[in-house]
Order: C-alpha cells, then sequence, then structure tokens
C-alpha cells in the first residue's frame, strides 16, 4: 500500500490557521491518490486541533533528537514523506534520508519564511525591502533545506518565481500549487446576507502571526479614526486566534473598536459584516483571509502586500491601498456605495474561479507526483547542489542531535 508520513511542526488548526487549510486541502489531493496517511508532530495537541483519526488518518507523537523517530520511520516505510516547514526537514529530513532514503521527500514551503522575516526587518527599519534583504541567515537554512528535498511545494506565484529567477533554483524543484477551492456561481451570492443586511466591518487574523498584529495597530491607530469620523454610526470587530492581552487592552466601545476573540465560525463571521479591513503592513504567502472574504462575497481593502499573487491583473474584490488616508477613503466608498460594493463581490468569484480554482492545479500536483516516483533517481542525479547538501547535513547534523539524545539521557 502506497504511505505518506506527514511530520508536521504543528498539529492542523483549520479553523484558526490558514496554514491549518492548507494542510488540509494537501491531505484531501493524497487521500484521493488512495494513500495510507500518518501525521506526525512533536507538538501537543490543542483543543483547537482537527480530529485526523475521524478522517481515517493515523496519528503518531514523536519526539526530537531522539532515536526512536528512526524505528517509526522504518516501520511505516513510507512512498513519500511530507515536512510542513522547512524546520521540520532540518530536525528529521537526515533521520529520512538514513533510514528510508527511496522515500520521496516534499516539503511544503507554507510561505518563504526568509522572505517574510526579511520584510519584518525592513518594516521595523521603515525601509524598502529588496534583495539583498532577502540574503538572511533563514534564507540559507531554507533554500538548504528546498535543495535537499525532492520537491518543494510553493503557495504564491511571486515566491514561485523569486525562487527560480532570483535565487536560480531549478523549476523541477519547485512547484506551484496555491490554496484550491470549488468553482463558484455567481448564484451563491443569492445564499448569502445582502449589502442592506449587513453592517460593521472586521479584520481576523491569528494573533501568532507577527504581521496580523501590526495590522490591528495600523487600524487602531492610523485607519479606523478616519474611518470613524465619516461613519460615527460603524464599528470595527476584531477577530483572531490566540489573542493576547495588548491586543485585548485596544478595545474602546466608545470609539467602536471591539476585540472579538478567536472566531468559532470564520464563514458565518464574513457573511455578518459588510467589509474586510486588512492593510497587511508585511509577510508572504497567499492571505487566507482574503480568499475567505471572496468565498463569502464580504469585498475587502487590504494593501499591496495583501494582494500579492493573488490577483493575477484581475480586477479585486475590492481596493488596494498602502497610504492610511486612501485606504480610509477607499474602506468607506466601498462600504457606503452598494453597486461597488456588489461589483467587488463579482470580481471576488472571479478571482477564486481564474486563479484557485483546484481543478487547475490538483491533477497536475498528481501527475508530478507520479512522475517523481517513477524517475527518483535520475531526478537526484540531477540535482548535485541536494547531494552535496543531503552528505554533509547528514553528517553534521546527525551528530549533533545524537549528542543532543545522550546529553539528554544523562
Amino acid at each position: 500500500m502506497k504511505k505518506i508520513v506527514i511530520i508536521g511542526a504543528v498539529w492542523p488548526e483549520p479553523n484558526s490557521t490558514a496554514a491549518g487549510q492548507r494542510m488540509m486541502q494537501l491531505i484531501a489531493v493524497f487521500k484521493q491518490l488512495n494513500y495510507k496517511l500518518t501525521f506526525t508532530s512533536i507538538a501537543a495537541t490543542s483543543e483547537y486541533t482537527i480530529n485526523l483519526d475521524e478522517l481515517g488518518i493515523e496519528t503518531n507523537a514523536i519526539q526530537l533528537n531522539d532515536s526512536s523517530f528512526d524505528e517509526f520511520i522504518k516501520v511505516q516505510n513510507p512512498t513519500i514523506v511530507l515536512f510542513d516547514r522547512f524546520m521540520t526537514e532540518e530536525q528529521f529530513g537526515w533521520r529520512v534520508s538514513e533510514n528510508c532514503p527511496n522515500a520521496l521527500r516534499i516539503l511544503d514551503s507554507e510561505d518563504l519564511h526568509f522572505l517574510r522575516e526579511a520584510r519584518s526587518q525592513c518594516f521595523k527599519l521603515n525601509i524598502k525591502c529588496e534583495t539583498k534583504h532577502l540574503q538572511n541567515d533563514i534564507a540559507l537554512r531554507e533554500i538548504a533545506s528546498i535543495y535537499r528535498c525532492d520537491l518543494t511545494l510553493i503557495i504564491s506565484k511571486f515566491e514561485h518565481d523569486l525562487l527560480v529567477n532570483t535565487f536560480n533554483i531549478s523549476s523541477e524543484l519547485v512547484h506551484y500549487i496555491p490554496m484550491m477551492y470549488d468553482e463558484l456561481n455567481e448564484i451563491v451570492l443569492e445564499d448569502y446576507p445582502k449589502f442592506e443586511e449587513r453592517e460593521h466591518f472586521f479584520s481576523i487574523g491569528n494573533f501568532h502571526h507577527k504581521p496580523n498584529w501590526e495590522t490591528v495597530l495600523q487600524l487602531k491607530n492610523s485607519i479606523w479614526p478616519k474611518i470613524r469620523k465619516q461613519l460615527p454610526q460603524a464599528e470595527l470587530h476584531i477577530y483572531g486566534a490566540y489573542i493576547p492581552e495588548k491586543a485585548k487592552q485596544l478595545h474602546n466601545s466608545k470609539e467602536g473598536f471591539i476585540i472579538k476573540g478567536r472566531a468559532e465560525n470564520s464563514a458565518a463571521v464574513f457573511k455578518k459584516y459588510r467589509t474586510l479591513l486588512a492593510p497587511i503592513p508585511f509577510g508572504a504567502g497567499i492571505k487566507g483571509k482574503l480568499l475567505e472574504s471572496m468565498l463569502y462575497g464580504t469585498p475587502n481593502i487590504t494593501s499591496e502586500i495583501g494582494a500579492e499573487a493573488m490577483q493575477y491583473n484581475k480586477d479585486w474584490n475590492g481596493f488596494i491601498e498602502d497610504n492610511p488616508d486612501d485606504f480610509a477613503e477607499k474602506a468607506v466608498e466601498l462600504y457606503s456605495n452598494e453597486n461597488i460594493w456588489k461589483q467587488a463581490q463579482l470580481n471576488g468569484i472571479s478571482i477564486i474561479n481564474d486563479c484557485f480554482n483546484k481543478n487547475n492545479f490538483e491533477n497536475e500536483f498528481m501527475d508530478t507526483v507520479h512522475f517523481l516516483l517513477s524517475n527518483i533517481e535520475s531526478h537526484r542525479t540531477n540535482n548535485f547542489m541536494g547531494q552535496l547538501l543531503n552528505h554533509h547535513t547528514l553528517k553534521s547534523t546527525m551528530y549533533m542531535s545524537k549528542w543532543i539524545e545522550e546529553k539528554n539521557k544523562k
């Protein structure tokens, strides 16, 4: 039987994070391919972790720097091993390579961590992020991980092109597969609350993700006061999992700035409000909140970074603005003008159908996996840099891990 072992940095929480939604989409693809799935992680589960056992997916807790994983992976003898971030590949890739050398090793980058880090640092310094800023320590680690794997899944077309054109990584090593959805029909909008049935603005995002906190600060300090001045009856409701105390302290009912906390049902939240505000100042990958706003007929205003790799020269389902004054003006316009709002809804459906339609990506990904499994030897031969990095990483990481394991025994 074909088997896949997924090594996750965390257990999937699709109702809390876009990363959790992404993982469940990949799991669905492999289930279509009739793989027996096993999900593993060193992390603890939470009350929000999806019940994988109910989906017929075996689960196993694993330990870091412990040879028990060696026995586990040998018994599993997987056809494919999927790492959900480059850090998990660093931790377990060498053990997989040593104990199951024939297993196809796939890395799901989630988004490029080195790109997000570079933009974060440039945001703090209030400077433009350029190519020179991308060459940080995380880039060295993440790109090395990409070379060591047989295939890396990239969620953003911008990031795929960045790796291929700027960092000269072979297109045979990276595969673009974004978030994927069923095709939408305009009729779906008839089932959603209408313009006049919705009220207020909202923003949403997991607070473990730094850009989401900075988004809330921008709304609080420079954007919401301008909107509130023109729409004194409107409110802005802030949702997010793992909300910290510092965010709760921003709550001010007199200003209409309402901290709500975790959204137990994100679909219901999106359908309830008239407009999503997402002035995302930095980050990487694809923004799940913006895709959900399209799926549930809720127009949004976001930044250039927010809309990156999601527009494909199509009209946005709302507006894209970086300047706080312009952002606020467009937010008022979108919130107040029913015709513009309805057209934004239609734009969102068009983007989902043309850019994130799973029919456009699933089969190509399946074909790529089948090809690599049939041609793994020649594929690895052509990836000499990967061979080199696997050789040296296997030695250095292996001995460091074994030293930590012996130290822990004492």
